[in-house]
């Protein structure tokens, strides 16, 4: 399950309640990212689902750089319990280039 860029935007800009994880590298996330609310690297979701502490109500938004490791944590995080985790279609490359382009694209 995949939501668009401009779809996160227009929600993220109504107020709706998204909660943004960001599963890439560290490195990856110094360089380019959106104002998520945790870091927590694809190979060491599993192992830290304790981390993954949306507010009630909130809507799980896992993103990368393209978007494929993204699906993978989405699909993880609805295993186990989140059941409307999500990834952001093409990354935060895509919504570089299409919502916002002053977040760096490497």
């Amino acid at each position: 399950m995949e939501i668009p860029p401009k779809e996160l935007a227009r929600r993220l800009a109504g107020g709706e309640r998204v909660w943004l994880l960001d599963v890439r590298h560290e490195w990856e996330h110094q360089l380019a990212r959106l104002p998520d609310q945790a870091l927590i690297p694809l190979h060491e979701l599993p192992a830290r689902l304790d981390e993954v502490t949306p507010p009630a109500g909130a809507q799980v938004v896992c993103y990368c750089h393209h978007g494929v490791r993204s699906v993978s944590a989405a699909a993880i995080l609805r295993e186990a319990g989140f059941a409307d985790a999500v990834s952001l279609a093409g990354g935060i490359d895509l919504w570089s280039r299409t919502v916002d382009p002053a977040v760096p694209r490497y």
